[in-house]
């Protein structure tokens, strides 16, 4: 791996052509790949231990660090003193680095993010709709990516790495759960919507499934210690699923691996209904609007249900149980370390419907099945716009599946 010495300038990652890796093969990408990906697993890193951790020589390790930073891909931290020998100097992720555009379709609502090279939320735009529509979504992208250009430089410009679309699969099934006119929804039969952003904009557009492209958030820029195996849950409007594995995103053949939604699972009455039906938001807003309650605290601050009542009380009842029989059903197909679940709700409320779950799948019989633990996302209710935004990071420049999350050695 040691191939890094006098190659030639098309051998460099670019600040301006920051897809050239995905075409390019051979050590040296690798070997940069391999660097960045473990600088973001630990934060920051100097070269002595990034030399020790990828069994590269000490001296390619540097002339690798110090492309690098001259191609504003890492920068330089202070040195830290304290030990024997020289300081050591670590080095990090340059936020500025590389930047990339998310979107996310959702029921009623979609948001478009700038995201930074570390996963923080530059520059938001937000779009509220009675029910998702093909062209208003293309206008919103077009209109919103010339309002995030207008704030950024050339230098800036020449950094963007793509655009990820967020968005759910077969939108025309869900219809009466999105509450639109019959019918309204048949357009989205027929329209790719990634094909048709991509000719608006001028950028090449990486789709995903809505919480599939949650699950990369928490991948890439979850803040606890990595996962190798979990199962990923988002509650939205439609709750949806995700799938890590060997520390890599499953999609599946046609990019609906996961699709935990349609997954059939006992109702309180005792009859068999999709998870989709009964831990979905918007079941919660169907109960709401059966006791004549208000239901736009729902949508208008993820943070904030202060009008929350008894009904959410039962909601997360309901909810927990099915994704704990999700869950369960799961682990005994795929041996997992983990269920994850975040969604578009208060922290307080995902804390509670975490304990739900937990509580409830201590009560199945699980005899044969490995321990699984049952634990709290950590993006919040921003993980779709997050997720999609890092699917053009994904695919240019960090983080190939065989090194973004390399173990130490």
């Amino acid at each position: 791996m040691d191939g890094s010495r006098g190659r030639s300038k098309e051998a460099r990652l670019q600040p301006g052509d920051l897809g050239r890796g995905t075409n390019q093969t051979g050590v040296r990408l690798y070997n940069e790949r391999l660097v960045l990906s473990l600088i973001r697993r630990h934060g920051s890193l100097p070269k002595a231990d990034l030399a020790r951790l990828t069994g590269l020589s000490a001296q390619t390790a540097s002339v690798i660090v110090n492309q690098l930073v001259a191609d504003n891909l890492l920068k330089r931290e202070e040195p830290q003193r304290g030990k024997v020998g020289q300081p050591s100097v670590p080095y990090s992720l340059n936020p500025d680095g590389v930047y990339a555009y998310g979107l996310k379709v959702g029921r009623r609502s979609a948001d478009l993010v700038l995201l930074d090279f570390v996963g923080r939320v530059r520059q938001r735009l937000h779009l509220t709709y009675h029910y998702p529509q093909p062209r208003a979504l293309v206008d919103f992208a077009v209109t919103g990516v010339r309002s995030l250009e207008a704030g950024l430089g050339v230098a800036q410009l020449a950094r963007v790495a793509g655009f990820g679309l967020a968005t759910p699969f077969e939108m025309w099934s869900w219809e009466p759960e999105v509450g639109c006119p019959p019918g309204a929804l048949d357009i989205w039969r027929h329209t790719d919507l990634a094909a048709e952003i991509g000719e608006a904009i001028g950028r090449p557009v990486h789709p995903c499934n809505d919480a599939t492209a949650a699950c990369a958030a928490e991948l890439v820029f979850g803040t606890r210690e990595p996962l190798a195996d979990f199962l990923y849950l988002f509650i939205g409007s439609f709750v949806g699923g995700g799938l890590v594995l060997n520390s890599t995103l499953v999609q599946g053949r046609t990019g609906n691996a996961a699709a935990l939604g349609s997954l059939p699972v006992p109702g309180r009455s005792g009859q068999i209904l999709q998870l989709i039906r009964t831990a979905s938001l918007c079941t919660l807003e169907a109960r709401l609007i059966a006791e004549d309650r208000p239901v736009d605290w729902l949508w208008d601050d993820p943070e904030c249900w202060d009008a929350a009542g008894p009904e959410l009380d039962e909601w997360i009842a309901t909810a927990a149980e099915g994704l704990a029989f999700a869950a369960t059903a799961a682990s005994a197909v795929i041996e997992l370390q983990a269920v994850v679940i975040d969604g578009a709700v208060p922290g307080t409320v995902r804390a509670r419907l975490v304990a739900a779950v937990a509580a409830s799948m201590g009560r199945f019989d699980r005899q044969g099945l490995s321990p699984i633990e049952v634990l709290a996302g950590t993006i919040g209710s921003a993980a779709r716009e997050i997720g999609a935004a890092s699917l053009p990071l994904l695919a240019s420049l960090a983080f190939d599946r065989d090194v973004m999350f390399k173990e130490s050695i």
